[in-house]
């Protein structure tokens, strides 16, 4: 008999491995304790919470994108998103103590602010201004170029920055180094979302306009390492996660309202608001997208949430074409395929993450 086996009797409860007391000495057997178990779970969770979240992304753009198109305004629409998303989350502030308290501790830090890793400073609040920029771009390039080299650039620009991001350790998970299986999934993330677009690559306009969503995923990636770093500094718990959304979107808020006022003078006021209530959900959607990444950010890290949050765009996009497509356009096998290929990036990345922890 084995010395993992002497001295058991009756059914296994799991894997065996050798542990040691506090004192050092060799305690022999024992199974897995529940802490890496708890660990794992908790990046599962935080993993389907990335696919969640890109999935909301799709939905909101959408939502957004149709009341751009009533408004014939897309800043207007992006405000609108701004606000509307503003509003609930001010609302639960005002009825939830422990978002105030939250909230309270983002200013204490921001106002007086602890050397090293655990401190905060004031532009480490402003990720709002990425969301800002990312919507603004969507209504300056996406006529121009089209949605399908938009998503691609934006994804290259997120793939990459997630990288740059992890490794600097500008997220709550600290720096993360590169590898090549983080490399890996960053190039088929690439691929995946090039192929699930090849058919309408054909002959896009103003190519060099692409650069702008490139910049706009570039700050995605840091946008949820900030959210994510603020949403620590407020509470550990759920409502950290919700005071980092106010945050974000009171500086979002802030930014396009700017720039509404600067396109007012140029294209006058939008058209009449739609009657159709749906349309103002997209920020709703946003309140519940960035406030779940500033808590799963810190479970996965910046480039395994935006890998998700990819997988799931690609997802959502998938069933939104086949059963509410906007545009009559067939899902072709190449979108099939760049989705399958998206999920292997996902589990590419997050494989080596599962059995580390």
């Amino acid at each position: 008999m084995s010395r993992s086996s002497a001295g058991r009797s009756g059914p296994s409860p799991g894997p065996a491995v050798r542990c040691k007391r506090r004192d050092g000495h060799d305690r022999g057997v024992t199974t897995i304790a529940p802490a890496p178990r708890s660990t794992r779970q908790h990046h599962l969770i935080g993993l389907t919470a990335a696919f969640g979240i890109g999935m909301l992304v799709a939905v909101q753009s959408r939502l957004n994108g149709e009341l751009g198109d009533v408004l014939a305004d897309g800043i207007a629409a992006a405000l609108i998103s701004f606000v509307t998303g503003l509003a609930v989350l001010l609302a639960g502030a005002a009825l939830v103590p422990q978002i105030r308290h939250s909230l309270g501790n983002v200013w204490r830090a921001i106002r007086t602010p602890m050397r090293g890793y655990g401190g905060l400073r004031w532009w480490q609040c402003l990720g709002g201004l990425s969301g800002a920029f990312l919507v603004a771009t969507q209504s300056i390039t996406v006529s121009v170029i089209g949605v399908a080299v938009f998503t691609v650039a934006g994804v290259a620009g997120q793939a990459i920055s997630s990288l740059v991001v992890d490794r600097l350790g500008f997220g709550p998970a600290g720096p993360q180094p590169f590898t090549t299986v983080r490399v890996v999934g960053a190039v088929v993330a690439l691929i995946a979302v090039v192929l699930a677009v090849s058919d309408q690559l054909g002959h896009p306009d103003g190519l060099l306009l692409a650069i702008l969503p490139a910049l706009a995923g570039f700050g995605a990636a840091v946008q949820q390492a900030i959210n994510g770093r603020v949403a620590r500094t407020a509470s550990p718990d759920a409502y950290g996660a919700i005071a980092a959304g106010v945050v974000n979107f009171l500086v979002g808020f802030a930014a396009l309202l700017l720039v509404f006022l600067v396109d007012l003078g140029f294209e006058g006021l939008p058209h009449h608001l739609p009657s159709e209530p749906w349309l103002y959900l997209g920020g709703t959607c946003g309140v519940i997208f960035i406030s779940a990444a500033a808590a799963v950010v810190r479970v996965v890290g910046v480039f395994v949430l935006g890998l998700g949050t990819i997988a799931g765009q690609l997802i959502a996009s998938l069933f939104i074409d086949l059963f509410l497509p906007a545009a009559d356009k067939a899902v072709t096998s190449a979108v099939v395929a760049g989705t399958v290929l998206a999920l292997a990036a996902v589990v590419i990345a997050a494989v080596p993450n599962l059995r580390r922890h």
